[in-house]
């Protein structure tokens, strides 16, 4: 049998690349295992040799010890792969299909799957519901930042590919499949982008720059990025958007310079929990300020996305409430506008074929737009490592140098 080697969780700030059990057909005990789920049988599993997988900024959450995963995890939500086995009972994904993977993972059984609500599917996780590969109170899925992944429900979870060779040379765009181009899609699309829109979307990291690229491809007319780091704010530039340094000062004074009004269409939280202040408090975490500032400048009658990651556990939190993921948003405010808000993960599925066919048929450049960049599955530690620095980088592994 095949080995397998990993992206460890090992503790706040570490992560080690170690040996680990070729997946089999049945989810075992181990780190972030629910009771529950040990010893499910999965025989309509596939088993896929990783291609691709990717660093995610929810992954680093984790790895800075902001959440309540346990050491041992083993990482990884963002996966493509090539199928090397199936088990007894799929019928239609094949040994050597090239394929997506959505990082929720979902039934297509339960009354929300049915109703495309794949991120919230309420048979792969006992404590809630909602599930994903290798990440904190997700079921224990074990995590696809590895040599080879278990992925359950192969039949009606894998996006495959319709021309292995088509989708080998678009790889680094189709590796972004698996998550941040839907995620950011997601929150452009809920909050109501379209043609001639104006977009304010808080956050350059990948899912922020995802949600710029998706704002273009909805029709946007202006799309406005916010950051702290100039590096990932001249990324944005580099394919069109306009771009706000929120260390300069109130974001809504700086949308006014550009647009000549002080508010936006629509807004996107591409940040999450672990946000900073505004002007002489942008070193300072101000885990509200965000959403606050998104509801302050998007229009009366428009919508927020928020795709931006928010926890209900947070050990490394500035008070005792955002411990528990309790902020002091400005509800009052988001009501007497009449705005509209969707939070959650992203249900990949609703439109994961859709952007398969913009990437192949060379309708947008996501991988570019990111600046995707492969580093050998060795190099984990270090992609972490400067990723959380604030590389302006979406950081793909490639275990077996299928890629590069």
């Amino acid at each position: 049998m095949a080995g397998n080697r990993a992206v460890i969780y090992k503790g706040a700030g570490q992560v080690e690349v170690e040996t680990t059990d070729y997946p089999t057909f049945e989810l075992k005990d181990g780190p972030g295992v629910n009771p529950a789920n040990v010893g499910r049988k999965l025989p309509h599993g596939a088993i896929l040799k990783t291609v691709a997988t990717n660093i995610c900024g929810s992954d680093q959450h984790m790895v800075r010890g902001r959440t309540t995963a346990p050491e041992g995890l083993a990482l990884g939500h963002e996966i493509t792969g090539e199928v090397v086995e199936t088990g007894r009972d799929v019928e239609y994904i094949k040994v050597g299909d090239l394929v997506s993977v959505p990082f929720n993972i979902s039934c297509g059984r339960c009354r929300n799957c049915k109703a495309r609500k794949t991120e919230i599917c309420l048979n792969v996780n006992p404590d809630r519901p909602g599930s994903a590969y290798g990440y904190v109170d997700m079921g224990g899925w074990v995590g696809g930042q590895a040599e080879y992944v278990m992925v359950p429900y192969a039949d009606w979870n894998l996006l495959k590919f319709p021309d292995r060779d088509q989708a080998m040379a678009k790889i680094k765009d189709l590796a972004m499949l698996s998550d941040i181009f839907p995620t950011g899609f997601h929150g452009a699309y809920s909050a109501g982008v379209g043609p001639g829109s104006t977009v304010y979307i808080a956050g350059a990291g990948p899912v922020g720059l995802a949600a710029a690229t998706a704002s273009f491809l909805l029709g946007a007319a202006v799309v406005i990025v916010a950051d702290l780091q100039e590096e990932r704010l001249a990324q944005a530039r580099s394919f069109g958007c306009e771009t706000i340094d929120v260390s300069k000062g109130n974001p809504k004074d700086q949308i006014e310079q550009i647009l000549g009004v002080p508010e936006v269409d629509a807004a996107v939280d591409a940040v999450g929990f672990e946000a900073r202040g505004h002007g002489e408090e942008a070193q300072v975490e101000r885990p509200a300020t965000v959403l606050n500032t998104a509801m302050d400048v998007t229009m009366a009658g428009g919508a927020v996305g928020i795709p931006g990651l928010y926890v209900t556990g947070d050990p490394g939190a500035v008070d005792d409430a955002a411990k528990e993921g309790s902020l002091s948003i400005r509800l009052g405010l988001g009501w007497s506008k009449s705005l509209a808000f969707t939070t959650g993960q992203c249900p990949v599925m609703k439109y994961h074929r859709q952007l398969m066919m913009a990437i192949l048929h060379d309708r947008t450049q996501i991988a570019k737009n990111v600046n995707a960049t492969v580093i050998p599955l060795d190099q984990a530690p270090q992609g972490y490592t400067e990723f959380d620095k604030g590389a302006a980088r979406k950081y793909i592994l490639d275990p077996h140098g299928m890629i590069s």
